[in-house]
């Protein structure tokens, strides 16, 4: 049999505050794994403003003898392309932990290329002759 649990933060839509949705696939998502979620995950919502949902997947995976296997999934929506990075674990926290790290280091290699892209702009060739300025 296959359960899936969906939690949605509260979301004030006059604040426009970005939310964390948390969904567990085969596994109940206790109190503390939704209070970890919410900690670990609210991180990334301080280091960029323009995120705009945050989807969190935790996947109990088939059991193998008395060894459980957790993937996570995170998908982050933001204006331009979304980020999704999936992480995995013998522990539903260490695939918690693998997947923010996942995920914070795409949010600030797109931020480094937008910065990148501001800061250094192409140069741009003239196609006519400029008088030379110089010591005569």
């Amino acid at each position: 049999a296959s359960a899936v649990y969906t939690r949605t933060m509260p979301n004030n839509p006059v604040d426009n505050e970005p939310k964390i949705t948390m969904q567990g696939v085969h596994v109940e998502l206790t109190d503390a794994l939704k209070k970890a979620i919410q900690e670990k995950f609210s991180v990334l919502l301080r280091h960029n403003s323009r995120i705009i949902r945050i989807d969190v997947r935790l996947h109990l995976d088939q059991q193998r003898g008395q060894q459980h296997n957790f993937s996570a999934t995170g998908h982050i929506v933001i204006s331009g392309p979304d980020l999704v990075a999936t992480a995995k674990g013998d522990d539903a926290y260490n695939a918690l932990d693998a997947l923010v790290e996942k995920l914070d280091e795409l949010v600030r290699e797109r931020h480094e290329r937008r910065k990148d892209k501001r800061n250094h702009p192409h140069d741009v060739e003239l196609e006519s002759n400029l008088p030379k300025v110089g010591a005569e």
